[in-house]
């Protein structure tokens, strides 16, 4: 009996064909990742005008204890935040806004930088580790004339400038 092929061999010595199916595959997975990302956001303001027709209705109770319990995404793994802040002060060539440093994470993680839930949450949370670091000693912040704070690597830091820890 003949040997029977399941596969036809390629008659190229490249890989062109594998590479552009594989970035079609790429933009296919992208295009619907943004579909998922804009039927999100078309649930959560569902949600929201739910919630305010419920209080026009009266409801008085805890909206927020009738939700079923969610997992808690971590962004960032011990000291990452951290250790992120420091090397956008580090190679920044001037003093830097809060959220110019969240900008610069935003990307560095892999994150979308137009979700601006997402843009939020870690400006947040630089801003707090940022008054954390600054009791340490390890940055000095300056206001601009808005009143806005404007981050650098404190000059008298010496060594690591987070904790083994961290």
């Amino acid at each position: 009996m003949g040997e029977i092929r399941t596969i036809k061999p390629a008659n190229t010595k490249t890989f062109e064909h594998t590479i552009t199916g594989l970035l079609a595959k790429r933009a296919d997975m992208f295009e619907e990742a943004l579909g998922l990302r804009d039927r999100l956001a078309e649930i959560k303001n569902d949600v929201a005008a739910l919630d305010r027709v419920l209080g026009t209705l009266g409801y008085k109770g805890d909206l927020d204890a009738q939700m079923p319990r969610q997992k808690r995404e971590a962004l960032f793994g011990r000291g990452d935040l951290t250790r992120s802040i420091l090397s956008e002060l580090r190679n920044a060539l001037r003093p830097l806004a809060t959220r110019e440093i969240a900008d610069a994470v935003v990307i560095q993680t892999g994150q979308d930088p137009h979700d601006k839930k997402v843009l939020r949450d870690i400006t947040r949370r630089i801003s707090s580790a940022l008054c954390v670091m600054k009791q340490k000693g390890s940055v000095v912040s300056a206001l601009d004339a808005k009143g806005n704070a404007h981050w650098s690597l404190s000059p008298d830091t010496a060594g690591p400038l987070w904790d083994a820890a961290d």
